[in-house]
């Protein structure tokens, strides 16, 4: 999956957990795109089986979309937190540093990562 897509599917995810509903006007503002672009990228996404959307209807995430938007919403969150928490890096600079790391590491490293924040964490309560 391309980047933009887990892009996509992490602020369905956000949005859903905010919103009853999530519409194409909701990502369109959350990620800073046109509603043309959100509706092309659902259609990609409902495609591979990630999405489900009525002709300009509600946006709901499949089993499969789910699954993933948890995997890179949990990957965004692990490295902000590391980056801002552990390395002490700007609460802002943090979160734009994390959304482009998040696409590009590898699951040993994720692990590795989320391992030592976890112990860290432990060790700073």
């Amino acid at each position: 999956m391309q980047k933009s897509g887990e892009d996509y599917l992490e602020a369905v995810l956000a949005l859903s957990r905010e919103h009853e509903k999530v519409r194409t006007t909701d990502v369109a503002l959350r990620l800073g795109v046109s509603k043309p672009s959100v509706n092309r990228a659902m259609k990609v996404l409902a495609s591979e089986g990630y999405v489900t959307q009525e002709t300009y209807g509600d946006i709901h995430l499949t089993e499969k979309g789910r699954l993933k938007a948890s995997q890179v919403y949990f990957r965004h969150t692990t490295l902000t937190s590391f980056l801002k928490d552990v390395l002490g890096v700007d609460a802002v600079i943090a979160e734009q540093d994390a959304c482009l790391i998040e696409h590009d590491i590898s699951s040993e490293t994720m692990e590795k990562l989320a391992s030592f924040l976890r112990s860290y964490q432990g060790l700073s309560s």
